[in-house]
């Protein structure tokens, strides 16, 4: 296979959702890339549509059963602030970067989820501190490059304010920057935070939305900018996409106080999880339901008509999907069932309190899973899709494919990049590639 693209950057803005495109098509640099782009606006992202699910996708081109990532979080029912799927180890099968590293080519990554000890030569992973005793620059070293990020920590680390955006963006912007010019990787991956943060905490058409839009149309300009100073602009492939869209919420689903209610649950004097015959596993807009003994059909029917009953009541869900479902959804196939909220509803793990909780706004920003808007949906909820863009080198001007799949993504930069990704899902958009 011969190589389309000498510098490929891949620049995934998280939360970009189809409903967006209108908007961003008339900012000043968005318009200037769409002028040389082929792109897709109806991207049907996987299910669930969580964060790094998606972007194991994006590398992979594999619905979620088959490279594992099925949630942003490790089911560990005993922990507060369980694990997320940080580090490469949890993708079962090859990336594209893998692939790449094989042939020689030199990788960035700048908080793309998934890639903590990976063998990327410039890592900054996403990952934070969740253990009390943890300090979150070294936990970032010790799962990246650690002289790559050092350098960059020295000259940039005053801009951060912790994880708080845009700071945390504009952060990471300066370091993507910084990276093209001295570093000139062969492949540039970069993952911004700030509109889906903006979503979550202001809801989706709030103007904190639309001022991260406008932040995210400078961050593209400064990108195509830096490459054109540097020389490596005619030379360069620039994809933009999203992972996922995201809907408004305002009503919170707690089923595991249900289970725990009718002693699916069993819960210490502390009010931490000792035991469990039946726990749910939320992935926010969808959650998965697992039993300790998945072979107990008894205890199958029990849990699946208290949930049905629950649902006759409060009218909350708008499936119950058996495994079997879920597995053909692309989800993990070890669940016992999958949940799909109605719109403006989801879930979290919590198991105090009601089982079903009016959402309080003073809350967000101080208790956890407090949000005006979310994702983890099905993908094929209305309006609910991504975009998919790609301009110069290597790619053909003015495509616009209807719609796509996540899963055809890595497929297409494989093909630009010149390397062999087995066993994926999805395919070639051969339109968009000269």
């Amino acid at each position: 296979m011969s190589r389309k693209a000498k510098h490929l950057i891949i620049i995934s803005f998280d939360g970009l959702s189809s409903l967006d495109f209108d908007y961003i098509k008339e900012l000043q640099n968005f318009k200037e890339y769409l002028k040389e782009a082929s792109y897709c606006k109806n991207v049907y992202s996987v299910y669930p549509t969580v964060t790094y699910a998606a972007h194991a996708t994006i590398v992979t081109g594999k619905y979620p059963k088959n490279h594992g990532i099925v949630n942003n979080t490790l089911l560990q029912p005993e922990r507060e602030s369980p694990d997320w799927h940080w580090q490469r180890k949890y993708i079962k099968g090859e990336t594209f970067y893998d692939a790449a590293i094989k042939k020689g080519m030199k990788v960035a990554a700048l908080l793309w989820p998934v890639t903590a000890k990976s063998k990327i030569q410039y890592n900054m992973p996403e990952i934070f501190a969740n253990r009390p005793w943890q300090n979150q620059v070294m936990i970032s070293l010790f799962n990246g490059s650690p002289i790559y990020q050092l350098e960059l920590n020295k000259r940039f680390g005053h801009i951060k304010r912790g994880l708080k955006q845009p700071y945390l963006d504009d952060f990471v912007h300066q370091s993507m920057l910084y990276t093209i010019k001295e570093k000139k990787p062969d492949i540039t991956m970069v993952h911004y935070v700030d509109l889906d943060s903006m979503r979550h905490y202001h809801g989706f058409n709030s103007k904190e939305a639309m001022q991260a839009l406008n932040r995210h149309d400078n961050r593209l300009g400064e990108i195509i900018e830096t490459l054109k100073k540097c020389n490596m602009y005619e030379e360069s492939t620039v994809i933009v996409l999203g992972d996922h869209s995201s809907l408004d919420e305002n009503k919170i689903i707690c089923l595991n106080v249900l289970l725990k209610d009718n002693g699916y649950i069993k819960v210490n004097s502390s009010g931490k999880i000792t035991n469990y015959r039946a726990v749910v596993k939320s992935c926010d807009g969808s959650a998965y339901v697992y039993l300790k003994d998945k072979n107990d059909d008894m205890l199958k029917e029990e849990v699946y008509s208290l949930i049905d009953n629950f649902n006759k009541r409060y009218d909350c869900l708008e499936s119950i999907y058996t495994a079997h479902d879920a597995e053909k959804l692309g989800a993990d196939p070890s669940c016992t069932f999958m949940l799909e909220a109605n719109q403006g509803y989801y879930f979290t793990d919590e198991f105090q309190g009601d089982a079903i909780k009016e959402l309080n706004t003073e809350e967000i920003g101080r208790k956890p899973h407090r949000t005006r808007a979310t994702h983890g949906y099905s993908p094929f909820k209305k309006n609910y899709a991504t975009v998919f863009m790609a301009s110069g080198k290597g790619i053909r001007q003015g495509e616009i494919i209807k719609e796509m799949s996540l899963v055809d993504e890595a497929p297409t930069i494989a093909e630009l990049l010149g390397v062999e990704l087995e066993h994926t899902d999805g395919t070639i958009v051969k339109q968009f590639l000269k």
